[in-house]
């Protein structure tokens, strides 16, 4: 065989190696793009929130009425006055019982004088008979004369026991006319802010009848206590206990969080939705960190911390799959799986207690298509160069 067909030969057989390379590089699987995330140490808290959002609440709130209906005679405040307690709040029209407590009052005096007059004469018949009493030892006197002066002394010392009933029935009349006056009237039952008045001067204010609810005629809060309270789901609330750290955060003063305790959780189910009941839980704000001007009814969320691990080697719980699997970026430029064993975990990190050491990099985008073990993979970063 001569060089040249050699040669040529030798030519052709390269060619077809360059073209199966080509072709082999053109099919080969292109490595996959991947978030990986380094393993490190750090804090790790397992924790729970509400289920719907929660309220700011004053410790002490109350909404008034007089307990009978009637015109509007003095308002003596406005809505967002600071009033102390047994402060008038509003006054009905009530001259007609001033009246009545007026005429009751004369009546008392009225009895306290026939009162006097009857004991008054009491006691002379008293020593008129105690006289014939001695008179009678003596032998002037008969004892009939005798028996008539005791049995008159009796009749008016009961007449003067009656005057004195009739003082006290009175001074229950006048006692009874204040009652009805105070029915008329609202005081401050505690120091506090006037939310909301219901009514002007000149109109009727009508107490809510069993049954019908009709707004109060003053709504008094007292803003210097506030707490939150917070719908939890069912089953949270056996994990929940009065003193555990909380976190409260307001839709009000976004981005910012604040500590706080479990004050109080309630000890039944409220069903206001029945597929999902819930425990509500009263979480006060720790006094040197609580915010500025809080206001009643503020939306609010809680999140009640239940455990806190520091300095743990914790992974991103995005990176986990189902039975405790993550996949590693591995030496040979594949991915690789490894079984973890986990421990606490919330909804950003988890523990890690076997399997990971700090530097192992793991995969938390596992979205992406085609990411699994054996895969070639470059990272984000890689891929972006």
């Amino acid at each position: 065989m001569s060089s040249t067909l050699i040669r040529r030969l030798l030519l052709g057989l390269l060619a077809i190696g360059l073209l199966g390379a080509g072709i082999w590089w053109a099919k080969r699987p292109k490595p996959i793009s991947v978030v990986l995330t380094e393993i490190s140490q750090g804090r790790v808290e397992s924790s729970i929130a509400n289920t719907r959002a929660g309220t700011v609440e004053a410790c002490m709130r109350t909404k008034l009425s007089a307990t009978m209906g009637g015109r509007i005679e003095v308002l003596a405040v406005k809505e967002g006055d600071k009033v102390k307690k047994g402060q008038l709040l509003m006054k009905l029209w009530n001259d007609d019982q001033q009246a009545q407590s007026t005429l009751a009052l004369t009546q008392v005096e009225t009895a306290r004088k026939r009162a006097t007059e009857a004991c008054t004469v009491a006691a002379n018949a008293e020593r008129e008979a105690e006289r014939q009493t001695a008179l009678f030892k003596q032998g002037f006197v008969s004892g009939s004369r005798d028996e008539q002066a005791r049995a008159d002394a009796q009749a008016r010392q009961a007449g003067c026991d009656a005057a004195k009933a009739d003082v006290s029935q009175t001074l229950a009349k006048v006692s009874a006319t204040r009652v009805e006056q105070n029915r008329t009237v609202l005081y401050a039952p505690f120091a506090g802010t006037v939310a909301k008045i219901v009514g002007e001067v000149g109109e009727y204010s009508t107490p809510s009848p069993p049954g019908v609810p009709t707004p109060p005629a003053i709504d008094l809060i007292d803003d210097t206590c506030l707490y939150v309270r917070a719908p939890m789901d069912e089953v949270d609330a056996p994990k929940i206990t009065a003193g555990q750290t909380v976190r409260i955060s307001f839709d009000a003063l976004p981005k910012q969080s604040f500590p706080g305790k479990v004050k109080r959780v309630a000890p039944y189910v409220s069903a206001i939705e029945k597929q999902a009941r819930t425990v509500d839980i009263e979480a006060t704000l720790d006094t040197d960190k609580s915010p500025p001007h809080l206001l009643v009814g503020y939306s609010a969320d809680v999140e009640v911390v239940l455990a806190v691990r520091e300095n743990v080697v914790r992974v991103p719980t995005s990176a986990l799959q189902e039975g405790g699997r993550v996949l590693i970026a591995g030496a040979d430029g594949t991915l690789q799986e490894r079984k973890v064993k986990a421990g606490l975990a919330n909804w950003e990190f988890t523990e890690v207690l076997e399997g990971l050491v700090a530097g192992d990099k793991v995969v938390t985008s596992l979205e992406r298509e085609g990411v699994k073990a054996g895969a070639a993979f470059v990272s984000d970063d890689k891929a972006k160069n």
